[in-house]
């Protein structure tokens, strides 16, 4: 069992000629934790998970998992499950072949049947890969990255390409690993994933860690926003906003129950009413779209 990080990284840096894709960067993920890793295009984030998984060499710095370097295969290998975007499975083995030849590569030990019953795969186990729809790959990549229940699991775009009852498959399956405390790596584009569901976020930009936390500490860096409408006639308001046209507002606060009070107040006192009213935090794709202005 490991007691420290799972997963450290310090000061890491990876080059390519002249090229510089990962910059100092540092981190940990502890056990149990789910730690979405994101990035804006180019942020060296492949980079960063295919030297955590072991697929390449840091040019500087650290990386150890579960204590080990991530190259010492035999100590890490069997701990660890992987699900790429793209699995690259021969396309001659049939689907239970597949799962049981995964298995034996990573030195895990489960049954294929158990496995292929969580991702509802039982009756394409004979079906050879080939034969198999694109969202039937995508259950069978996730089948044999939690074969044998590892400690640490990355999953790498895992539900593209599924339908809404596989997805909600599959997240289950990981809330019942998570329960037995297996560590989990997410990266994803659909961000509402990651806001939903990571217990931190690292978001990466330009090779570098450009901001780190839970949902609730990234998009406090952002203010919180009130939408509405207000006829031509309205007095002036009780705020600073800013008119995004046709008669609409935005109004940004750091103080989101005081100021939406006063708006609400100050509508209630002069008779007016606000159209499409609508106000929450910042979301965690706005504090991704800052990041990329940059």
């Amino acid at each position: 069992m490991t007691t420290g990080p799972v997963i450290d990284v310090d000061r890491l840096h990876v080059t390519y000629g002249d090229f510089h894709a990962v910059k100092d960067l540092s981190f940990q993920v502890g056990r149990g934790e789910l730690y979405a890793l994101l990035g804006t295009n180019g942020a060296g984030k492949t980079s960063t998970l295919e030297i955590i998984e072991g697929h390449r060499t840091a040019t500087s710095g650290t990386v150890r998992v579960f204590g080990h370097s991530p190259r010492d295969r035999r100590a890490v290998r069997p701990r660890m499950g992987t699900m790429l975007q793209e699995s690259g499975f021969s396309p001659d083995l049939t689907v239970r072949e597949t799962v049981r030849l995964i298995g034996k590569l990573t030195r895990r030990t489960d049954r294929a049947d158990r496995v292929l019953g969580l991702m509802d795969l039982t009756r394409k186990a004979g079906t050879k890969v080939s034969q198999l729809s694109g969202g039937e790959k995508r259950r069978l990549d996730f089948a044999t990255a939690v074969y044998g229940s590892p400690e640490l699991i990355f999953l790498d775009e895992p539900t593209t390409g599924l339908d809404i009852q596989s997805r909600d498959g599959l997240w289950d399956v990981v809330d019942k690993l998570r329960d037995d405390g297996t560590t989990v790596v997410l990266t994803t584009h659909y961000l509402e994933e990651a806001q939903q569901r990571a217990d931190r976020i690292g978001l990466m930009h330009e090779g570098a860690l450009h901001l780190e936390g839970t949902v609730s500490e990234l998009t406090r860096t952002l203010p919180a926003v009130i939408r509405f409408s207000l006829p031509a006639t309205a007095p002036a308001l009780p705020l600073p906003a800013v008119s995004e046209g046709e008669g609409t507002f935005r109004i940004e606060t750091a103080d989101l129950q005081d100021d939406l009070y006063r708006l609400l107040h100050w509508a209630r006192t002069e008779a007016v009413r606000l159209g499409d009213l609508a106000s929450g935090p910042t979301r965690l794709d706005d504090v991704f779209r800052a990041i990329g202005s940059h």
